[in-house]
C-alpha cells in the first residue's frame, strides 16, 4: 500500500555511522524528527544537531523549507546552524592563519543558506569579516574568501548597503586603485563596489569620488574576461548615479581616452564569447549613452533665440544658397521675407514659420540637430534630396522636414530613448560603438533610405503615414539583426526594398492565418493527429535537452546559473545550479533514477537551498551533482506574465515590462501546500 502523501520515504547519513532509511512524517515537528534520528545513532542532546541536504551546499532543513524534501532525498545530520556559526566566527579569531582559512572556506560554502546567515549576521559576522578585510593583513587567500563570504551574507537583504562604514568602503576602494594586487580580489571588490553605488547614494558618491575613472580603464583593458566585467559593472553604476551633467561628463572624458573603440575591438570583437553580464552593462552603457540626447529631445524650439533662428536659416541656406541669394539682391525686407518662407516650404516645414513643426516634443530640437549634421556632413546627399523633391510639381516630392522630424520620433522609439533601463536586457547594438556621433550617422541613413522608399511606393503627401510604417518596419527589422557597423547597417537596410518589405509581409501572414480553403481545412484535419503526434514527441525532445536559465536575485543580479530538463522517462523535471561558464549537463551524466515496486524505495534527485527554486550546484570540475525533481503528475498549473508570484510583488514600472514578457511558472503540489518552480526565459523567441 502506497504512503500518505505527507509521508516521504529518504535515507539520512552521518560520517562513521551505518545511514538510516526512513519514513518521514511531514506532519511531525522537525526537533521530533530530529530526536528520533539522534536516537537511532545514540546521540544525546539531539537540539545540538540539524539536517541538511546532502548535495550542493548542504543548505539546512527549517519547518520553512521541508516541504522541498522529496520522496528519496538524502540528507547528512550535521552541528545545529546556531552551533556551526559561533565555532566559524570563533575561528575567524584565531591566531593560526590556517585555520582562520579553514573558517572562511566553511563560512563561504555555507553563507548563500539563509538560515545559517542569519546565525551569522545575528552574531556580528559581518563585521568580524569586515574587520579582516579593513585589516588587510593578507593580500591574498584570506582576504579573497572573507570578501565572498561578506558578499554571500549581504546578497540575503538582511542588511543594508547604506550601514557599511566610510572606513571600511574606503580600504575595498584600496583594493580596487592597487596595481599590484591578487587578481582573485579586484573583481570581489569591484563588485563589492557596485552594489554600494547602486544601493547607497551617499557612499557611491564616495565611490564615484575615490575611483578614478583612469582606473576603470586600466582594469577594462586588463585582458581578464571577469575583471573587465565587474570593472564595467562599477563603471556603468557610477553613471547610472550621476547627474545628467555629471553623467555628460563622464562620458565625454572616457570617449576622449578612447574607451569606445577600446569597447569595438577588444570586447565585443575578441576572441572570447562576449558573456550575458558584459552584454547586459554594454546594453546599460549604450542606454546611458543615446540618452545623452534626450534633453535636446524634450526641448521645443525657441522662436526668440538668435541661435537657433540662425540654424533655421543656415539649414535653408545650404540648399537654397545661390538660388537665394541671386534672387534676394536688392529686394525689400518684406520680399525677402516671403522669399524665405517660401524656401521653407520647399525645405519640407508644414508651416511658412518653420518654428512652429520644431515646437513638438519629442522630438523638439533634436529632430533640428539631426538635420544640420545631416547638411554639414552630408552636403552633396543634402542637396541632392532636397533640390530633387523640391523641384518636383506631381505631388509626389517627399517633404524633407517634415520627414526629418517624425524620422527622428521613430528613431527615438526604437532605440528607447528617454526610457528606464531595463534590468535584465542585454539587447545592445555593436554599431553604436563603432563610429562616433552615432545616433546622428544613424539618421543620415535613415533620411536617405526615407526618400527611396517614398520612390519606390510612388507616394504622395496622403501616404505620408504609410511610408513612415515601411520604414519603421525597415529600420526595426535592421536593428534586429545586430549589425556590426553602420556601413553593414546600411547594406542590410537598403538590401529591404518596399517590395521585400510586402513579401515578408504576406509571407508571416500566411504563417500566422494559414488558409481557409475548405480542401486545406479537410487536409489538414486529416493530417492534425499526426502533425501533433510530431509536435509532441520534438516539444519533448526539446524538454528533455534542457535550457540555462538566469537566477534574478533581489538586486537583479545576473552572474548565476540554472538548468532545467526533463527526465528521459518524461516523469519529472529535474533542475540545479550550474557554475558561470560550465556547459549544461548532459542526459547521460545526470545521475541515473531507480524505481522498485511495492515498498521499495525510490531514489530521487535532491534540492538544495542555495536555489530558490531548490536547485543543486555544480562542483568546480564541472561535473553536475544530484538535481532535484518535481513530478509531472503534480504539475497543476502553467502561469504566465503578471501572474507569476515571482514578479507579482515587482511592481508595474517600465523596469519590470520585460520581466512579464519573460516569466512563467509552474504550480505543483507538495503534500496539502502549493508550490512553484519559477522561471525567466532567456529570450522572448523562447518564451513563444
Amino acid at each position: 500500500m502506497a504512503p500518505p502523501r505527507n509521508v516521504v520515504k529518504i535515507a539520512v547519513q552521518m560520517p562513521d555511522a551505518i545511514p538510516q532509511l526512513i519514513q518521514l512524517d511531514q506532519a511531525k515537528p522537525l526537533a521530533a524528527v530530529l530526536k528520533e534520528v539522534c536516537d537511532a545513532w545514540s546521540l544525546v542532546h539531539s537540539e545540538r544537531y540539524a539536517l541538511q541536504f546532502a548535495d550542493g551546499h548542504r543548505s539546512y532543513i527549517t519547518e520553512n523549507n521541508r516541504t522541498e524534501i522529496k520522496n528519496g532525498s538524502i540528507l547528512c545530520l550535521s552541528t545545529a546552524p546556531d552551533l556551526e556559526a559561533e565555532r566559524l566566527l570563533g575561528g575567524l579569531q584565531s591566531g593560526s592563519r590556517e585555520r582562520r582559512r579553514e573558517a572562511l572556506q566553511h563560512l563561504v560554502l555555507l553563507a548563500p543558506d539563509v538560515t545559517f546567515a542569519q546565525e551569522v549576521i545575528s552574531r556580528d559576522g559581518l563585521q568580524r569579516l569586515g574587520t579582516i578585510v579593513e585589516d588587510g593583513d593578507d593580500l591574498g587567500e584570506v582576504l579573497t574568501l572573507a570578501l565572498r563570504a561578506f558578499l554571500e551574507l549581504m546578497e540575503h537583504g538582511m542588511v543594508s548597503w547604506e550601514t557599511l562604514s566610510i572606513p571600511f568602503v574606503r580600504k575595498v576602494v584600496c583594493y580596487v586603485n592597487m596595481n599590484l594586487m591578487d587578481a582573485s580580489v579586484q573583481p570581489l571588490a569591484l563588485r563589492l563596489l557596485e552594489s554600494v553605488t547602486l544601493s547607497s547614494p551617499a557612499l557611491g558618491q564616495l565611490v564615484k569620488s575615490e575611483v578614478p575613472l583612469d582606473r576603470l580603464l586600466v582594469h577594462l583593458q586588463v585582458m581578464n574576461q571577469q575583471l573587465q566585467t565587474k570593472a564595467m559593472a562599477l563603471l556603468t553604476a557610477l553613471l547610472q548615479g550621476a547627474n545628467p551633467a555629471e553623467r555628460k561628463h563622464m562620458l565625454g572624458y572616457l570617449w576622449q581616452r578612447n574607451l569606445r573603440q577600446f569597447i569595438y575591438k577588444n570586447i565585443i570583437h575578441s576572441a572570447t564569447p562576449l558573456g550575458d553580464e558584459m552584454a547586459h552593462h554594454l546594453y546599460v552603457l549604450q542606454a546611458l549613452m543615446l540618452g545623452l540626447l534626450e534633453p535636446r529631445m524634450r526641448t521645443p524650439l525657441d522662436p526668440y533665440s538668435q541661435e537657433q533662428r540662425e540654424q533655421l536659416q543656415a539649414l535653408r541656406q545650404a540648399a537654397f544658397e545661390s538660388e537665394g541669394e541671386s534672387l534676394g539682391t536688392g529686394l525689400s525686407a518684406d520680399r525677402r521675407r516671403s522669399l524665405c518662407a517660401r524656401e521653407f516650404r520647399k525645405l519640407g516645414f508644414s508651416n511658412s514659420n518653420p518654428a512652429q513643426d520644431l515646437e513638438r516634443v519629442p522630438p523638439g530640437l533634436l529632430a533640428l540637430d539631426n538635420m544640420l549634421y545631416f547638411s554639414r556632413h552630408a552636403p552633396s546627399a543634402y542637396s541632392r534630396l532636397v533640390l530633387e523633391n523640391s523641384s518636383r510639381e506631381d505631388k509626389h516630392e517627399c517633404p524633407f522636414a517634415r520627414s526629418s522630424i517624425q524620422l527622428t520620433v521613430l528613431l527615438c522609439e526604437l532605440l528607447r530613448i528617454g526610457e528606464p533601463c531595463s534590468e535584465t536586457a542585454q539587447d545592445f547594438s555593436p554599431m553604436f560603438f563603432g563610429q562616433d556621433q552615432s545616433f546622428h550617422e544613424l539618421f543620415c541613413v535613415s533620411i536617405q533610405l526615407l526618400n527611396k522608399t517614398w520612390k519606390e511606393m510612388r507616394a504622395t503627401q496622403e501616404d505620408f503615414d504609410k511610408v513612415m510604417q515601411v520604414v519603421r518596419e525597415q529600420l526595426a527589422r535592421t536593428l534586429a539583426l545586430k549589425p556590426s557597423s553602420l556601413e553593414l547597417f546600411r547594406t542590410k537596410v537598403n538590401a529591404l526594398p518596399y517590395g521585400e518589405v510586402l513579401r515578408l509581409r504576406q509571407t508571416e501572414r500566411l504563417h500566422q492565418e494559414g488558409t481557409l480553403a475548405p480542401p486545406i481545412l479537410e487536409l489538414r484535419e486529416k493530417l492534425k493527429p499526426e502533425l501533433m503526434g510530431l509536435i509532441r514527441q520534438q516539444r519533448l525532445l526539446r524538454l528533455c535537452e534542457g535550457t540555462l536559465f538566469r537566477k534574478i536575485s533581489s538586486r537583479r543580479r545576473q552572474d548565476k546559473l540554472w538548468f532545467c530538463c526533463l527526465s528521459p522517462n518524461h516523469k519529472v523535471l529535474q533542475y540545479g545550479d550550474v557554475e558561470e561558464g560550465a556547459s549544461p549537463p548532459t542526459l547521460e551524466s545526470l545521475p541515473e533514477q531507480r524505481e522498485e515496486d511495492g515498498a521499495g524505495v525510490r531514489v530521487s534527485h535532491l534540492p538544495s537551498r542555495d536555489h530558490p527554486l531548490c536547485g543543486a550546484r555544480l562542483g568546480p570540475s564541472g561535473q553536475p551533482g544530484l538535481l532535484p525533481a518535481v513530478a509531472v503528475a503534480d504539475i497543476k498549473a502553467l502561469l504566465t506574465g503578471k501572474d507569476c508570484p515571482h514578479v507579482r510583488e515587482k511592481g508595474s514600472g517600465k523596469q519590470n515590462k520585460d520581466l512579464y514578457e519573460l516569466a512563467f511558472s509552474i504550480s505543483y503540489d507538495h503534500g496539502e501546500v502549493e508550490a512553484y518552480l519559477n522561471f525567466i526565459a532567456p529570450s522572448k523567441r523562447e518564451m513563444g
